[in-house]
């Protein structure tokens, strides 16, 4: 019984992702974000569920990424997509930009798929990333969509920043860039700073930001595990 506890919880995180899908279509910003962390707690539960009953399975795997996929993939990518279509005539006219290039959100989607599958063959990443995860890309993207839907007044130049991101975003999911996880194997503060800091910010940014402070905390963690890579290089070069 126990060793289907992990996959009750991969399918939560399936099912939260699909009510984040309809709620972008729907353009309901506010309650994809709200789904998207539901599913990242269940993406979180059931692998920690499954390292706590030692309940590792092949198919448990296939089906976190399968389901990461809908949720942390799937999800943004029409979050943008809807935000786009909506404000795009903010910076052009052009009926054919209007049109099309919305289509671009789903860059977002392939690139997650790169990096779920990049993931699950990866050796590397038992302890931390190479490379933005997709849970982190996910909870940026939905709660920036909201952020400047409803606290921003936005602009051409915020838009075209934000078809940028949308390529740095893509990018930073494929890149060999070492980025810690939250995983700890002791409570100690030594060998921890980062994820401290990093908890600690969070909390602050959404408590002052709301939302928005989300999408914050994911370009800080960034910004953390970039500092944190540089200064191993620097201390294996020693």
């Amino acid at each position: 019984m126990k060793r289907h506890i992990p996959n009750f919880f991969t399918s939560l995180n399936l099912f939260s992702g699909c009510i984040a899908t309809v709620m972008a279509f729907h353009g309901n910003f506010f309650m994809v974000v709200v789904w998207v962390i539901i599913a990242a707690i269940f993406d979180f539960s059931d692998g920690f569920s499954a390292r706590l009953l030692k309940a590792y399975s092949p198919m448990g795997k296939e089906l976190d990424s399968l389901s990461d996929m809908v949720s942390f993939g799937v999800a943004p990518s029409v979050a943008v997509f809807t935000f786009l279509i909506k404000n795009l005539p903010l910076i052009t006219q052009n009926e054919l930009i209007q049109q099309y290039l919305p289509y671009m959100a789903f860059l977002l989607a392939i690139f997650s798929a790169l990096r779920l599958a990049k993931f699950n063959v990866d050796k590397r990443q038992s302890e931390a990333f190479i490379g933005l995860n997709t849970p982190a890309n996910a909870l940026f993207w939905v709660s920036f969509c909201y952020g400047l839907t409803h606290n921003v007044h936005l602009t051409p130049t915020l838009m075209y920043i934000f078809l940028v991101a949308i390529l740095v975003f893509s990018s930073l999911m494929v890149s060999e860039i070492p980025m810690f996880s939250l995983k700890v194997k002791s409570f100690k503060l030594k060998g921890n700073e980062y994820r401290y800091f990093l908890i600690v910010a969070v909390i602050v940014l959404v408590s002052v930001f709301k939302i928005l402070g989300i999408a914050a905390g994911i370009l800080l963690y960034i910004t953390l595990a970039i500092i944190d890579s540089r200064n191993h290089q620097i201390q294996q070069a020693d």
